[in-house]
């Protein structure tokens, strides 16, 4: 899923040197109202895969977030891109740090969700709202290169990349708003 205001920042972030002949994983990519598969297949990846937790459209192959690295191994593709999905997962340090660990070094992440003030939406469920702030905190250890709300409804967009000699941070001290006890909380595993 993605409003306007998230494909112009693919428009604006994702640029042809990001993309052509790089490997490239959408986590999340079941096309309910909008994606930003045609303009990254536009610059010639040298692959595109999408993965979701079901079929649907834009779905190449069923992986749910949480069997990343174990269905694909580490440091396997150049440019990951999830948008409108993090809010969904209930254990949502597990999945970024696969997503983290599956880009190489140098590898890039690009990421949009949504803030506190978004509505509820189960598709499947609703756990979790990210503010600029969180984001900040969760990505400490790669190197941002953009980061900002979304300038039309709650949300955040971010473009970070995997330094080299990366170690993962701790996520499990870092609290979002949970959208189930309806105030910020830490995580909740397994």
């Amino acid at each position: 899923m993605c409003n306007p205001a998230c494909i112009r920042f693919a428009l604006d972030h994702l640029h042809r040197e990001d993309i052509t002949r790089k490997s490239v994983i959408e986590v999340g990519s079941c096309n309910v109202n909008g994606s930003f598969r045609d303009h990254v297949r536009y610059f010639g990846p040298a692959s595109y895969l999408g993965v979701d937790a079901a079929p649907g459209p834009g779905v190449d192959q069923v992986c749910p977030a949480e069997q990343l690295v174990e269905t694909f191994g580490p440091e396997c593709f150049d440019l990951l891109i999830s948008t409108e999905m993090l809010e969904h997962v209930r254990d949502w340090p597990s999945v970024i740090t696969d997503m983290k660990q599956l880009v190489k070094p140098n590898g890039m992440v690009v990421i949009t969700t949504r803030s506190f003030g978004f509505p509820l939406h189960c598709y499947p469920d609703d756990y979790w709202r990210y503010e600029t702030e969180d984001m900040q905190r969760i990505f400490a250890d790669f190197h941002i290169r953009a980061l900002m709300p979304d300038p039309s409804e709650p949300g955040v967009f971010l473009k970070v990349v995997r330094p080299p000699g990366w170690a993962p941070a701790d996520l499990k001290s870092i609290e979002l708003y949970s959208m189930k006890l309806e105030r910020r909380a830490l995580p909740v595993a397994g």
